[in-house]
């Protein structure tokens, strides 16, 4: 779960850095990877196995969240769950859910913020591979740069500064809003989980960046 999502992002202008992500930023990098592995397409048969094996516990609404999303990983199919996907976002012309942050800024998409989105990318030598037609301000696409900006992947790992700024401007101010959209979509399922994850996890992230 700490590779990047295949397709999405790709950097051009870094070369590895030495320094390492400590367990508790690896831990961040590994949920925003989660969140964008379900988020960028339906999930494998093999992903949702990675899902069961995950153990939650009772002691925090994340603990409990990921506890529920195992569970229901265990007990369903690729199918199943590519079905959920495509009723939540595609549908008969759109699904339930419009996962860009321009949607949930503005009404609209292909409005101002993605193009800050991409000014920001373009700053840290971030880039959409050719192949990929989604607007980059999608759900998966901003917790994939996340989870880049703090492991890098790509390149060097940034500063808890430079994770806050672009978490305010390009994740903080919507996501938060979408995750909770998700947990109560008619069609969720699991993605129900999904969305409670991702929900509890911003507020977290939000908080610890507030004290930073």
């Amino acid at each position: 779960m700490d590779q990047p999502v295949e397709g999405v992002l790709q950097r051009d202008d870094v070369k590895p850095g030495t320094e390492q992500p400590c367990e508790e930023d690896l831990l961040r990098a590994h949920l925003y990877r989660l969140l964008a592995g379900y988020l960028a397409r339906p999930p494998s048969d093999d992903l949702l196995n990675v899902a069961a094996g995950l153990t939650g516990d009772d002691q925090s609404e994340l603990g409990r969240a990921i506890a529920a999303l195992a569970k229901i990983a265990a007990g369903t199919d690729a199918a199943t769950v590519s079905q959920e996907y495509h009723d939540l976002f595609i549908g008969l012309g759109r699904g339930e859910l419009v996962p860009y942050g321009s949607y949930y800024l503005t009404g609209f998409l292909h409005e101002k913020p993605l193009a800050r989105l991409r000014s920001a990318m373009t700053e840290i030598g971030m880039e959409r591979t050719p192949q990929v037609k989604e607007p980059e301000d999608h759900i998966a696409a901003v917790c994939d740069i996340m989870a880049e900006l703090i492991v890098g992947d790509y390149g060097v790992p940034a500063g808890l500064t430079a994770q806050r700024d672009f978490f305010n401007d390009h994740v903080g101010n919507w996501a938060p809003h979408f995750f909770r959209d998700l947990e109560r979509a008619k069609a969720s399922v699991l993605y129900a989980a999904i969305g409670t994850i991702g929900r509890v996890f911003m507020e977290i992230e939000q908080t610890a960046f507030s004290m930073d």
